[in-house]
């Protein structure tokens, strides 16, 4: 007698789409090239682009009726995720990103780790990839300690329970208890969704078994734009959720603020030209002085595993990725951005 294995669930691969026509043909196809077994669909909520980016996306759903185009009036990320998932006809919902690129297995892995756990959310590493000098030093920030914190979807780790996860794939059902996305968090609406599929009960799980390519910024002007829309909008979840948002999150703009401080006390006393002042002249360089010896370090030792180029870029993305990240946290948490916050919602 032969037994046939069940056949794997549906999945509706839910993708917010606005000016991303860079990247977006890469990160449809890793979808249609997964070697999952079940139905799938690849919904794409197209914003508003102006680049192009939603002719590439008809032309792809034109070849293939799995690929679902929907609109995205609102033009951020959480509003396209809702109306995706909203559109979405399987039970299981794997939230996927223009600018990543699944590998051939995510699918698979994620859906069996989501059955046998009984988690809510399945989440693994943001392998972060470049091509350019600039965009391998910002990928090597991505995947270190000193340039993220190091955080299980950054770096990897064990599997089990987390905190939130990179992407996601859940349970349909549970996304409408929790009340989908936060459509007023245009940023950091992951980790705010998780926060309350945890408060209700539910599990969200990390496994380093998958890895999603992650295209970094292409230059120094967006990569400094997203770093600082990023840390208003933490700030923002700071503020609304004290602690419970991550004490790790102020480090940043602790440092900021230590560094600039030190900077302006060791200005003001050489211009006083108080020598008995000298001595809090040292301490005011200190916070300074050990934050370039961290970036020196770190980019030396990214040059020598990545290129000199690479290294050379690393002096400068670091601090563009701190001081803007923690800049943003710091108008974030005041409220001192609500326009900002508007135009740098994705």
């Amino acid at each position: 007698m032969t037994s046939t294995a069940p056949t794997p669930p549906g999945v509706s691969y839910v993708m917010p789409v606005l000016n991303e026509v860079d990247h977006i043909e890469a990160a449809i196809r890793s979808l249609v090239d997964q070697d999952y077994e079940g139905e799938f669909e690849a919904i794409i909520a197209l914003g508003p682009s102006v680049d192009g980016t939603n002719a590439i996306v008809e032309r792809l759903a034109a070849a293939d009726p799995r690929i679902r185009p929907i609109e995205n009036p609102l033009g951020s990320t959480p509003g396209g995720l809702n109306a995706g998932i909203r559109a979405a006809r399987f039970d299981i919902v794997v939230r996927v990103d223009a600018h990543s690129v699944l590998p051939r297995h995510y699918t698979r892995v994620a859906v069996r780790t989501l059955l046998e756990t009984g988690a809510d959310n399945v989440g693994g590493v943001m392998r972060a990839e470049g091509s350019t000098p600039f965009e391998r030093a910002v990928a090597s920030a991505y995947g270190s300690r000193v340039g993220l914190g190091g955080t299980q979807h950054h770096v990897g780790g064990a599997a089990g329970p987390a905190e939130t996860a990179y992407l996601g794939t859940f349970r349909k059902h549970r996304l409408f208890e929790v009340g989908l996305f936060d459509e007023n968090i245009k940023r950091g609406q992951d980790w705010e969704l998780n926060r309350r599929l945890r408060a209700t009960g539910g599990t969200v799980w990390f496994t380093p078994e998958i890895e999603v390519v992650y295209r970094p910024r292409s230059s120094l002007r967006r990569l400094v734009r997203q770093f600082v829309a990023t840390g208003i909008w933490r700030g923002e979840l700071a503020r609304r959720f004290g602690t419970a948002n991550g004490l790790r999150y102020f480090v940043p703009p602790l440092a900021v603020v230590g560094i600039v401080l030190g900077l302006v006390l060791t200005l003001v006393g050489v211009a006083t030209g108080s020598v008995a002042a000298a001595p809090w002249l040292l301490l005011g360089l200190a916070p300074a002085v050990l934050y370039a010896a961290l970036v020196l370090t770190a980019a030396v030792v990214t040059g020598v595993r990545e290129g000199p180029g690479v290294g050379a870029w690393t002096v400068v993305v670091l601090p563009c990725i701190h001081f803007g990240w923690g800049a943003g946290f710091l108008l974030g948490y005041f409220s001192l951005t609500h326009n900002i916050m508007e135009r740098t919602g994705r």
